[in-house]
């Protein structure tokens, strides 16, 4: 690949709520031009999802995680399929079961080779393996995305995505003022609570959570995690807090305090930053939530906007910014810096899984 060129890339995410497949077309340099082509979503059938689920902080391969990752590897197979794109990359996430840096370990199940082959296109996966082994956080991975994509809005700004799991981008008036780490739980375990509940996949709208009351010394408890007083950056896995106190209360409250803990993390988080932004623009399945958005912006006194407000598809991000990673580590172009994981220095990432061949090539670190 030529760094001069502009290449077209298919980005996939699935994130840890288990929505489905996100799939971004995008025509990139891997630097600062990228532009969105198309978009679409693919829902995960049931099944998937509790295969999934049942393999969550999982460390070994079994039976269990081998039949998830064949279902989801499948389902990007599908998905590229049925875009019928054609591209000269494919940026693959993968599906994250575990996130441990503290021992080095993070674990994105799905079979890229299978998915090179199936499709036709190359394949950069395993991007957060590099940073990990250098003793880096391998997370979040966006923040050079972001970075790249808001070069010309004016700043500081702070893009704050909120999954399954919160994190935070800070982008300061110099290219290298970027800062970024996980602020703590999201939407993961309000979605699990609202599932086991009422068999509903999230709290529409924040419809329950502005119906509840929430339950603050409780929240009060979490937020006295060290977590959060560390300094970043910083990540952690979906499922790190232990939520099970909220389900003796009643459901509007429980859904009520989940919320409000996020928006406390959140705000907890900010403290971190170098200062204060102009504007605070969220991205991820949260900015739909009204009692997210509503209580941020009352604790706030700068605007909260979802990332639409400045001509960002809020949805298609992710799936994106993989894309654009995938053409970066090809180009041997950093993933990762030392502000945004804490990895000792600048790191590329990423396997290439060419397709019809038999192994992968190590795509090369940054120089």
């Amino acid at each position: 690949m030529s760094e001069n060129k502009v290449y077209t890339a298919i980005g996939m995410m699935s994130g840890t709520s288990l929505d489905g497949v996100d799939v971004a077309l995008v025509e990139t340099d891997g630097k600062d031009y990228t532009r969105l082509l198309d978009f679409k979503e693919f829902a995960y059938d049931a099944p998937l999802k509790e295969a999934v689920r049942l393999v969550f902080g999982r460390e070994k391969t079994d039976n269990e995680t081998k039949a998830a990752e064949a279902l989801i590897t499948q389902a990007h197979i599908d998905a590229v399929i049925n875009t019928s794109w054609k591209a000269d990359v494919i940026g693959f996430h993968g599906q994250t079961i575990h996130h441990d840096p503290a021992q080095r370990f993070t674990w994105q199940i799905g079979d890229a080779q299978a998915l090179a082959d199936e499709t036709g296109i190359d394949v950069v996966a395993d991007m957060r393996q590099a940073d990990i082994a250098a003793g880096g956080q391998g997370a979040p991975l966006l923040p050079l995305c972001h970075r790249s994509f808001a070069s010309s809005i004016d700043k500081p700004i702070v893009i704050l995505n909120l999954g399954g799991v919160g994190n935070i981008t800070w982008l300061g008036t110099e290219r290298t003022d970027i800062l970024a780490f996980d602020t703590g739980p999201a939407n993961a375990p309000i979605d699990d609570l609202v599932r086991a509940k009422t068999g509903e996949a999230y709290d529409s709208n924040g419809k329950r959570a502005l119906a509840g009351k929430p339950l603050m010394p409780l929240v009060e408890e979490w937020l006295d995690n060290p977590f959060f007083d560390k300094i970043p950056p910083k990540s952690l896995d979906r499922n790190q807090w232990d939520v099970s106190a909220v389900t003796e209360f009643e459901l509007c409250d429980a859904i009520a305090t989940l919320t409000q803990f996020t928006v406390q993390s959140v705000l907890k988080s900010l403290s971190h930053l170098p200062g204060t932004p102009t504007s605070l623009y969220v991205a991820g399945g949260g900015r739909h939530n009204k009692a997210m958005m509503g209580w941020l912006s009352e604790a706030l006194d700068y605007p909260v906007l979802p990332v639409e407000n400045i001509g960002w598809n809020g949805d298609a991000l992710e799936a994106q910014g993989f894309a654009y990673l995938a053409v970066r580590s090809v180009l041997g172009l950093a993933l990762t810096v030392p502000t945004t994981t804490g990895v000792p220095e600048a790191m590329s990432g990423g396997m290439l899984y060419k397709a019809c061949a038999s192994a992968p090539l190590h795509a090369k670190k940054a120089s």
